[in-house]
């Protein structure tokens, strides 16, 4: 079990195989981290699917129709950031106008440099990374996963007793 410094500042995401604690970078993405709080503590995230699986690239979630097209209906102005996408990097996935970011988001598998300040890092996985690893990959080049894995449950460390 990993020390939480700021449990405002933490997410809890409950996988199948287990919880991976994410540690959120107000700092550097603050409009972003407020607005993925504001969802996880309206149960948005809970019962997603990874629609989006690409081995040793990322996988992605937060698209409630699971298509990849959907969201909350809230787009976010871009927030690049000097955070490098590396192993367990949380961020934005978007569409071509960088400030189109809205619920989706992805986890870095690897170091992914050409990410860096093209998408809004807003979070680093801290502890649980194997369960992460454990998601379902999807289809070699599209990423589409056929009956994927899913959000069991994301929440915000601080409304979690303990």
């Amino acid at each position: 079990m990993v020390e939480i410094a700021d449990r405002e500042n933490t997410l809890f995401l409950e996988l199948k195989d287990g919880r991976v604690t994410i540690e959120l970078f107000p700092d550097s993405a603050p409009n972003h981290v407020a607005r993925i709080k504001e969802l996880a503590r309206e149960g948005f995230y809970d019962g997603i699917v990874f629609h989006r699986v690409i081995e040793g690239f990322m996988a992605q979630t937060g698209d409630p129709t699971g298509t990849g097209s959907g969201g909350s209906g809230k787009k976010l102005k871009a927030e690049f950031n000097d955070r490098k996408h590396v192993k367990g990097t949380c961020s934005m996935a978007r569409a071509a106008s960088p400030d189109s970011a809205d619920s989706q988001f992805f986890i870095c598998f690897g170091t992914t440099p050409h990410l860096n300040g093209q998408y809004t890092a807003w979070g680093q996985v801290i502890d649980g990374i194997e369960h992460v690893d454990a998601i379902k990959r999807g289809a070699p080049g599209s990423g589409s996963v056929k009956d994927p894995d899913q959000i069991v449950s994301m929440k915000v460390a601080a409304d979690v007793a303990e």
